[in-house]
C-alpha cells in the first residue's frame, strides 16, 4: 500500500493504565506524518456498529493536529475511547461487518490496543479484511506471548505494592496476617513480582498448582513459625493470584481453624480487584506506550499487517528502536498458549527465580 491517509485506533478488552498514553502518542505521531486518525468507540462492538470519532483536524496552514481537548490523555488511566468484550466479533459475520465499517469511512489501517484476546481478534480480522491491522500489547496481566512487558503492568504493580505497604503498616500494629488477592486471571505474574517487592512471606501462583490441603498446611506452619516467640514477626503477608482456584475466604477460614490456639493473632483478607486497573500511568507505562506507538505507526507506514509491536520480547523483526520489535500475531498466539500451559521458557525462568527465593520470603 502507499502512504496511508487515514488510520483508525481502538482499545479492547480489559482497560490498562497507559492505553490513553498510547492513543495520544498515535494521534500526535500520525499527525506529523500527515495521517488522519479516527478513534473507534467501545472496542470491537463500536467497530461493528461504525462508531467512529475524529481525533485529528486539519489546520489552516494545511497541516494536521489533534482535535482540541485531548491534552490530558497521556496522564490518565482507563481508556477514553471505551472498551468492551464483544461476542459478535467471534463470528465471521461480525468481523465482516467490522471490515465493511472500516472501508465505509476510508480507513487505510487499524491499530488495536489490548490483551491477548483482543490481539487474537486482530489476527483474525487481518486475515479476513484487506485493511492492514497492527497490534499493541496492553494488559495488566502480562500474559501476552512475544513481549516481556505490556502497557499497564508497571502501574498495576505499583498500585499493588502501595496497597500491600499500607496493609503491612496496620498488620504490624496488631500481629495480623493478611491474605491479599491480586488480579491476573490465569497468570501469576503480578502476584509473583509484587511478592518480592513487598517482602511478602508467601505467594500462591496458578503456575504452581497444589492440593488445597497441602497449601493450608504449609501456610499454617508459616504462621506458627512467624508468630512464635523465637521469631516474633509483627506481621505475615501472603499474596494470592486470582487464578489460584481455592477461594481466598475459604483459605482464611481453614487457617483460622488451625491456628485458633495462637493468642492475639488474627487473619484478614483483602481482594484488591479492579482497584489495580485504575490510576495514572507510571513513567514506565507512558514511556513504553509512546515507543510502541511509534513502532505501530511506522509499521502502518511500511505497509505491514497481522503483526504486533513488542517490548523487549526477544523475538521478531528489529526496528530502529532497539527495544521494540515486530512480531507476527500468529507467533504471539502460539507463545501465549505456551505461557498458559507452562511450556514457555519465560514461564520456566520466572518460576525458577521465585523458587530460589521461596525460603527467603518466609524469613
Amino acid at each position: 500500500m502507499g502512504s496511508p491517509g487515514r488510520l483508525a485506533v481502538l482499545t479492547s478488552g480489559g482497560d490498562a493504565p497507559g492505553m490513553n498514553s498510547a492513543v495520544w502518542a498515535i494521534i500526535k505521531l500520525a499527525a506529523t506524518r500527515g495521517i488522519e486518525v479516527v478513534g473507534v468507540e467501545r472496542g470491537y462492538d463500536g467497530l461493528i456498529d461504525g462508531s467512529f470519532r475524529d481525533l485529528t483536524r486539519a489546520l489552516p496552514d494545511s497541516g494536521l493536529a489533534p482535535v482540541p481537548g485531548l491534552d490530558w490523555l497521556a496522564a490518565t488511566g482507563g481508556t477514553f475511547l471505551g472498551s468492551s468484550r464483544c461476542a459478535r466479533f467471534h463470528s465471521v459475520e461480525g468481523r465482516a461487518a467490522a471490515g465493511t465499517a472500516l472501508r465505509r469511512v476510508g480507513v487505510d489501517a487499524l491499530i488495536v490496543i489490548g490483551g491477548n484476546g483482543s490481539l487474537t481478534g486482530a489476527h483474525l480480522l487481518a486475515g479476513e479484511c484487506e485493511v492492514p491491522v497492527i497490534g499493541i500489547p496492553a494488559s495488566i496481566d502480562n500474559d501476552i506471548g512475544g513481549t516481556t512487558d505490556a502497557i499497564g503492568v508497571d502501574t498495576a504493580l505499583n498500585t499493588i505494592v502501595e496497597a500491600c505497604d499500607r496493609l503491612s503498616d496496620t498488620a504490624r500494629s496488631h500481629s495480623r496476617a493478611f491474605i491479599v488477592e491480586v488480579m491476573g486471571r490465569n497468570s501469576g505474574f503480578l502476584a509473583m513480582s509484587a511478592a518480592v517487592a513487598v517482602a511478602a512471606d508467601a505467594v500462591l501462583l496458578p503456575e504452581q498448582p497444589r492440593e488445597e490441603g497441602e497449601v493450608v498446611h504449609e501456610l499454617e506452619m508459616l504462621l506458627r513459625r512467624s508468630f512464635s516467640a523465637e521469631r516474633g514477626k509483627p506481621r505475615v503477608l501472603i499474596l494470592k493470584a486470582e487464578g489460584v482456584p481455592t477461594p481466598t475466604s475459604r483459605l482464611a477460614e481453614s487457617l483460622l481453624e488451625r491456628v485458633d490456639d495462637l493468642r492475639d493473632v488474627s487473619i484478614r483478607t483483602v481482594t484488591l480487584g479492579h482497584l489495580v486497573r485504575g490510576g495514572h500511568p507510571t513513567f514506565h507505562d507512558r514511556m513504553i506506550a509512546g515507543r510502541m506507538a511509534l513502532g505501530a505507526v511506522n509499521a502502518v507506514r511500511d505497509g505491514l499487517s497481522d503483526v504486533m509491536v513488542s517490548w523487549h520480547g526477544g523475538m521478531g523483526r528489529r526496528t530502529p528502536d532497539p527495544l521494540v520489535t515486530i512480531v507476527p500475531l500468529a507467533e504471539m498466539i502460539t507463545e501465549t498458549q505456551r505461557l498458559r500451559d507452562g511450556s514457555s521458557e519465560l514461564t520456566a525462568m520466572r518460576l525458577g527465580l521465585i523458587t530460589q527465593v521461596r525460603g527467603v520470603l518466609a524469613l
